[in-house]
């Protein structure tokens, strides 16, 4: 078997879980992880056997790049890599950017013959997939999201940016119906307040459309749990049968279960022609190792 050639890009918590996920995956090979030119000399005991670089053009033939970076650099990042003809995958999960960044990606794909899966998470990512076939069973009705209770990665690298804060976590606590507000600890800043801190965050396009609550507190490790979950639920019509429903939870670790889906895309974005897609527009099957007879016999 020729194995899939992947580099880890960005050594934060989805990095480490990303790096599990590769390890265990029997149709890749790690080449190596690119981390900023500070941390390269700095190797955890996990990256003593791997491949630490700060460009990844020292690593030679790489099939696909991970970027496990910030969501807000996934636009400037992902061009880098695309534009050497690397096919990249990502968790970007700014939901309301997301068809902008596929329309950006995809015309730079194409001009270098490589592929981009954006936003492959959880949520957005195969939770979107989940909605998509929700939608498809009952094409009339109502789709809730409902997350948590649950630490959200994204928020709390937005919160820990903000002027005053030392440290944050943001958690996720549903409200039903899709209805969410953030609670957001935080170790503060000498000279700053609780309410400094709410109003740099009410202005910030991740907070600005939840109830948010910010909490001072001695120390954010105290309060620390990775674990998050999700409940969808649509209630809707089959043709012209009413009150179909439709349910799928999950609680889960968060950056594990979001390495995972980025090392499965990884394998699918190969098999994907030049372009940029999202998790729905890609065949379930592409995500799996194995030969295509072999899972239609024993998913169908």
């Amino acid at each position: 078997m020729n194995k899939l050639k992947v580099a880890i890009v960005g050594y934060g918590n989805i990095g480490r879980f990303s790096l599990d996920a590769v390890k265990a995956a029997p149709d890749m090979e790690l080449v190596g992880v690119v981390r900023r030119a500070e941390s390269v000399g700095n190797k955890p005991a996990e990256l003593a056997d791997v491949k630490v670089v700060s460009n990844i053009d020292e690593l030679g033939k790489v099939d696909v790049a991970i970027l496990c970076g910030p969501s807000r650099s996934i636009p400037e990042v992902a061009p880098l890599y695309l534009a050497k003809g690397i096919c990249t995958v990502d968790s970007f999960d700014i939901h309301t950017d997301v068809y902008d960044l596929h329309e950006q990606l995809d015309a730079i794909a194409k001009k270098n013959n490589a592929a981009s899966i954006i936003s492959a998470g959880w949520d957005p990512g195969s939770d979107s997939v989940i909605r998509t076939m929700m939608l498809a069973m009952a094409p009339k009705g109502l789709t809730w999201t409902n997350f948590g209770p649950g630490m959200s990665m994204g928020h709390s690298v937005v919160a820990r940016s903000k002027k005053g804060v030392k440290n944050a976590l943001s958690m996720t606590m549903p409200q039903g119906a899709g209805i969410h507000s953030r609670m957001v600890y935080v170790e503060l800043e000498d000279g700053y307040t609780k309410e400094q801190v709410y109003d740099e965050l009410k202005a910030d396009s991740y907070f600005a459309h939840d109830e948010l609550h910010v909490i001072p507190v001695d120390s954010v490790d105290d309060c620390k749990d990775m674990g998050h979950g999700v409940l969808l639920e649509r209630k809707g019509v089959s043709g012209a049968t009413q009150s179909q429903r439709f349910k799928f939870e999950m609680t889960i670790n968060n950056p594990a279960l979001t390495g995972q889906i980025l090392v499965s895309c990884a394998r699918a974005v190969v098999k994907q022609k030049p372009g940029c897609y999202v998790m729905p527009e890609v065949a379930p099957m592409d995500y799996l190792p194995g030969d295509k007879e072999q899972l239609i016999r024993s998913l169908v």
